[in-house]
């Protein structure tokens, strides 16, 4: 056996069986990733003498006197890039990274005929952080990227720091690291949806070569626990055990294996021997409300923090403003109906994962694949009686999260394995896991009533809402409370009313996912309120803006009390402007026979959580006068990372390249709450600017003392302290400073309070094919109100690739449950994934407004593009057919089916330009 590696000989031979991709990574090749070990994703693509292959269906054997070519081996060996690594690199073609490598690969091995057709060449490969717009650009050659100058960075488009290793492949995810000694975990999961458990025997499992333990209830903490990660544990229910003895879903662990191998733990996972007692399940919410429906989590109320748990109410919400009763008798019109949204998969090419270890000073050390480390680790504290200094959670480069990794869905039973056995244990799902062992979006069942007066005004809003919160309550009650948000305070209503349950059910839990609910709602109250305008026979657009809230208003929501919450800047009208614009602009014919239409939605979001979300920052001066920036916030292609370093530049007169920056480690700086609702710019971003500006002022006082000169005369510049005499180098501060016993660092905190709002719209034209149902995106606008804009490159990534994902649950995205809770869809080419192929190239435009909150002006822009997409899109699909569709996925079938049972429409003339 002898394989040709990036030009290096190999001779070790494969594990029977063994794919390509496992054998390139066990020997430190980990720029080939694993992201579904089926062939779907392409992030495993290497050469295999110079045609891309997918490593993870290519067996290792088959490789033998072939030259293969990772990632890593594309740049010369003197280090110059390939120039298709390059083009990623000054395009920024991509966000978290993870899809990159394999893109490359792709691109590195088209020729000039399939470079003019990029949908058929990525037909194979996936990207679900950039809407894929980006890549276009980095094939095409399109340079984003900028190199500003000392103190100018805000506002500009700078490369992400660690865009060299992104392309080169050594960037190092959560798995990228070889660690001596490694066992390895899997689990057994149920296969029923309820049931008890009344006996397990693990004899065959341990008697299994390798094995080294096996893990049940009986070995668990009897404490419970939420899955959730918040500032405030009390926002979530403890109803979770590591492992229980009660089973509440398909796919739920049931019993944890420990191996030398994956293979050795997955055979003693097939070896345990588990005795069932069925018990009678309820999948839907709303049977589980009524009497006499089994019961999800039979615990105190009180205790667990359940609102009723007889009815499997998680919790709930109601109330009302005025009177809706009153309110639609006031009215001319109105309209009521029932919307209903999916359960969409986070579908983040990394899965989740974790591996942990004692280090040399007996700490325990979780490198985890998370948006929240200093959660996990008060969680882990809290779980196992250990002390926080003797706890350490790591987060290296996450492969996307869309608050999917806002769960502690496996450093849980990783630490107790490593506690146990005082061994380093790695757990990594699967792609099926991730389907049946993760989460979701929460399924929502929204019945909407709004009416209005002739001249367009509302006067009465009313919902009720049931959310699907699955077996286990993680942000469920918060994900409930959020939905009626937002979405009702945007309106100008004098009558509202919300009545609002989560609600448990026997299926596969539920969780954060971008938008928090609000699109859910959205997509409920912005259809209904654009099929009112056409009962008035009203433009819809207009409608909505008669009665959308001004910038001095009050937002209202009945139930929700949010007093931190205001519009620290206003936007709206100006999203507004936009649509109306792209409205009037003309437009070419689609093809004959084809039905077109037009369709708007409004989003309003708040830029964080409520009740506070805390970030810790540190900045100092290094010896060689560069600058060192401690944040805790995760980088998962949220582009944190880059603006951190912009807002710190801007402040401390530098460029970026001299700002290091250190992160997502609990050893860094005293506490972050986590890189989630769209906090890392608004509220860790501001916990950098205090530590910048602090830092400054630190380095401006001392040089004025040891200069002996008025502070007004001194000033920062890049690598130096300029004054009337001269310029001292930062070089020579810190050496004058050390000599002083001066250490120049400095702190910064934010809260997460007050909070300011943001809005966007999402406008389309579509057609369809009245024959077949297709539909086809002619044109996709967004309008952000994003603040000051950090990094319009980045941000204008951020709304793309949230409009692609967006779509993809509109129209066909959905994690299918049986009728025995069992999840059908647990592979990529089972769940429709947006392909390149599938995605508009949407133009974005960016307000003008500066937020007096937000750090340098700056709001929030990571959830908020995807949630008006849903009802924007069903309204293009309304003005086109006549036929107001009510439930996701808006599939192709579903849209025939609908279409055929509607009068024939007469297509609408095109607006030539």
């Amino acid at each position: 056996m002898k394989i040709e590696i990036n030009g290096r000989s190999v001779a070790e031979e494969p594990r029977p069986g063994q794919c390509l991709r496992t054998y390139l990574r066990e020997r430190g090749w980990f720029g080939v990733k694993k992201g579904c070990d089926a062939g779907d994703c392409g992030a495993c693509t290497v050469h295999v003498d110079g045609e891309p292959v997918h490593s993870c269906l290519y067996p290792a054997f088959r490789a033998d006197g072939r030259a293969v070519t990772t990632v890593e081996g594309l740049a010369a060996e003197d280090g110059e890039l390939h120039p298709v690594q390059r083009k990623f690199l000054d395009a920024q073609g991509f966000q978290c990274g993870f899809c990159t490598a394999g893109f490359l690969m792709t691109t590195a091995a088209l020729d000039e005929d399939q470079l003019t057709d990029l949908p058929r060449a990525f037909k194979g490969n996936l990207c679900r952080c950039t809407g894929y717009r980006a890549i276009e650009d980095a094939v095409r050659g399109v340079c984003h990227a900028e190199a500003p100058d000392a103190g100018e960075a805000v506002g500009r488009n700078l490369p992400a720091p660690a865009g060299p290793q992104v392309v080169t492949g050594t960037a190092r995810y959560t798995f990228d690291v070889d660690i001596p000694d490694l066992l390895h975990m899997k689990l057994l999961r149920s296969p029923h949806a309820h049931a008890r458990i009344t006996a397990i025997d693990t004899t065959a499992a341990l008697q299994v070569p390798g094995v080294h333990a096996v893990f049940t209830h009986d070995d668990a903490p009897e404490r419970h626990f939420s899955t959730a990660r918040h500032e405030h544990p009390t926002e979530d229910p403890d109803d979770t055990r590591v492992l229980d003895d009660t089973i509440r879903y398909i796919g739920q662990r049931v019993a944890a294996v420990v191996a030398d191998s994956e293979a050795a733990a997955e055979e003693g996972c097939r070896r345990i021997e588990v005795t069932y007692d069925p018990l009678p399940a309820v999948l839907d919410p709303e049977e589980a409300m009524r009497p006499g429906a089994p019961v999800v989590h039979d615990k105190d109320a009180a205790t667990a923090r359940i609102s009723r748990p007889q009815n499997n109410v998680v919790g709930e919400a109601h109330g009302e403003i005025g009177s809706v009763e009153t309110g639609f008798a006031d009215a001319d019109a109105v309209y009521e109906d029932t919307y209903r949204t999916q359960r969409v998969q986070h579908a983040s090419l990394e899965t989740h994962g974790a591996v942990a270890w004692f280090d040399e000073d007996n700490r325990l050390t979780v490198r985890t694949s998370s948006q929240t480390p200093f959660l996990t680790r008060r969680a882990l504290c809290a779980l196992y009686d250990l002390p926080e200094e003797q706890v350490r959670v790591i987060a290296g480069r996450v492969g996307g999260g869309f608050g999917g990794k806002q769960e502690m869905l496996v450093e849980d039973i990783v630490a107790l394995a490593v506690l146990r056995l005082r061994r380093p244990v790695k757990l990594e799902y699967t792609r099926a896991e991730q389907f049946h062992g993760a989460t979701t979006r929460h399924p929502f069942t929204v019945n909407v009533k709004v009416g209005a007066r002739r001249d367009g005004q509302l006067t009465a809003l009313q919902l009720r809402v049931v959310s699907n919160t699955g077996a286990y309550g993680n942000h469920g009650p918060a994900v409930m409370f959020h939905s009626v948000g937002e979405s009702m305070a945007v309106y100008r209503a004098p009558h509202k009313k919300v009545d609002a349950y989560s609600v448990y059910t026997h299926t596969v839990p539920a969780g954060a996912f971008r938008g928090y609910g609000l699109g859910q709602v959205m997509f409920a109250v912005e259809s209904a309120l654009d099929e009112l305008a056409r009962q008035l026979d009203l433009d819809p657009l207009e409608f909505k803006e008669k009665n959308i809230i001004g910038p001095d208003e009050p937002m209202l929501s009945p139930g929700v009390e949010e007093e931190d919450l205001h519009i620290a800047s206003y936007g709206l009208d100006q999203c507004v402007s936009i649509v109306r614009r792209a409205q009037a602009e003309p437009w070419d014919a689609a093809p004959d026979g084809w039905l077109v239409g037009e369709g708007a939605a409004l989003a309003m979001i708040a830029t964080g959580p409520p009740g506070g979300h805390i970030a810790d920052a540190k900045a100092s001066l290094l010896p060689d006068g560069g600058f060192d920036l401690a944040v805790g916030t995760a980088e998962f292609g949220n582009g944190t990372t880059t603006v951190h370093r912009q807002i710190a530049a801007g402040e401390l007169a530098t460029t970026v390249d001299r700002i290091t920056v250190r992160q997502s480690d609990t050893d860094v700086v005293r506490h972050d709450t986590g890189a989630f609702a769209s906090t890392g710019t608004v509220v860790a971003g501001k916990a950098t600017l205090r530590a910048a500006r602090a830092l400054a002022d630190q380095l401006l006082d001392f040089a004025a003392a040891h200069l002996q000169v008025p502070r007004a005369d001194c000033r920062l510049a890049e690598e130096a302290i300029l004054h009337p005499d001269g310029r001292l180098t930062l070089k020579e501060l810190h050496a004058a400073g050390a000599a002083a016993g001066m250490e120049f660092t400095a702190d910064g905190h934010f809260g997460g309070t007050p909070r300011s709002v943001a809005f966007n719209a999402q406008w389309f034209r579509v057609a369809v094919d009245p024959d077949t149902g297709e539909i086809r995106i002619l044109r996709s606008v967004h309008a952000a109100d994003a603040g000051k804009v950090m990094n319009p490159m980045q941000c204008r990534g951020q709304v793309e690739g949230g409009v692609a994902q967006a779509l993809g649950a509109t129209l066909f995205e959905n994690v299918r449950i049986d009728e025995h809770g069992a999840v059908e869809t647990a592979a990529f080419r089972r769940y429709r994934l947006p392909q390149y192929a599938d995605v508009p190239r949407t133009e974005v435009h960016f307000m003008e407004t500066a937020d007096t909150i937000g750090p340098l002006g700056a709001k929030s822009m990571s959830e908020s593009p995807f949630n008006p997409v849903a009802p924007a899109f069903a309204n293009a699909l309304r003005d086109a057919t006549g036929v107001r569709f009510t439930e996701l996925p808006l599939t192709r079938d579903r849209v025939w089916l609908a279409l055929a049972d509607s009068p024939r429409r007469t297509p609408r003339p095109p607006v030539s330009r």
